[in-house]
């Protein structure tokens, strides 16, 4: 039934369903979901990153393997144990619990969704998660010390959104999708506040693709950041990264 619906990896997604079921009806049920294309993982309740399970809820975004490319360089860049780190528009929180499982860092998420902000809860059981829109809900206290910025915004240009996979599309929020006109909307936006939350030398790191890159270092440049873009063939992934300067 799967591999008649359409998924590429049908025999692997039918072993994790069949170890989900509690009976026959309860697996048929699961079945019946994905083949009428809700995604894997808001059926099973979990997705695989960075060698976590991940809590995923009904609705809410689902981790991509390539933003594993943005925690290899966060991590890359924690200057020290301790380190104020931020997962901005956490969505499930997956970014920020892979931080915090290889290190000993400070952290604070946030995004705007509730649904998203109860499921970062759930991941991020110790750590302050914030609803509200970007920095807004952040406790004042943080402006001018956080060491390092992880952002995964919406950069699909809207006119796009149309054209991605059903499963996507119809069961991920459309404001963890919908990057504005040309993608980069939010990413404009979070470049914009980042000066004024980074400690001196801090760094914002933030996911984005190949036709946006340009335009989300120029936002940050432009912020007055020193920004570069890097690129992962392995995942397919693209981060830009930008410095503050040093006061």
């Amino acid at each position: 039934m799967l591999r008649r619906a359409g998924c590429v990896f049908a025999e692997e997604e039918a072993r994790l369903l069949l170890g989900a079921a509690r009976d026959g009806a309860h697996l048929a049920g699961l079945v019946r979901q994905r083949v009428t294309g809700r995604p894997l993982e808001q059926i099973l309740g979990w997705a695989e990153f960075c060698g976590l399970r991940v809590a995923v809820a009904p609705g809410v975004f689902v981790p991509r393997r390539r933003t594993e490319f943005l925690v290899e360089q966060a991590t890359g860049l924690l200057p020290r144990a301790g380190a104020s780190v931020l997962d901005l528009c956490c969505g499930s929180g997956a970014v920020g619990a892979a931080l915090l499982s290889t290190s000993a860092v400070v952290l604070h998420a946030s995004d705007i969704d509730p649904v998203a902000v109860a499921c970062a809860r759930r991941n991020l059981p110790a750590t302050p998660v914030h609803c509200g829109d970007l920095y807004d809900p952040l406790p004042a206290e943080l402006r001018g010390r956080v060491d390092v910025v992880v952002v995964n915004a919406p950069y699909v240009p809207s006119d796009a959104i149309a054209t991605m996979p059903a499963e996507a599309r119809l069961h991920e929020p459309r404001t963890a999708l919908d990057g504005g006109p040309d993608g980069v909307d939010v990413h404009r936006r979070v470049a914009a506040a980042a000066p004024g939350w980074l400690a001196p030398g801090g760094h914002l790191l933030v996911e984005t693709s190949r036709r946006q890159a340009r335009w989300t270092a120029d936002a940050c440049t432009r912020a007055g950041l020193v920004a570069r873009v890097v690129h992962s063939p392995r995942l397919d992934a693209i981060v830009v990264v930008a410095e503050a300067p040093i006061r």
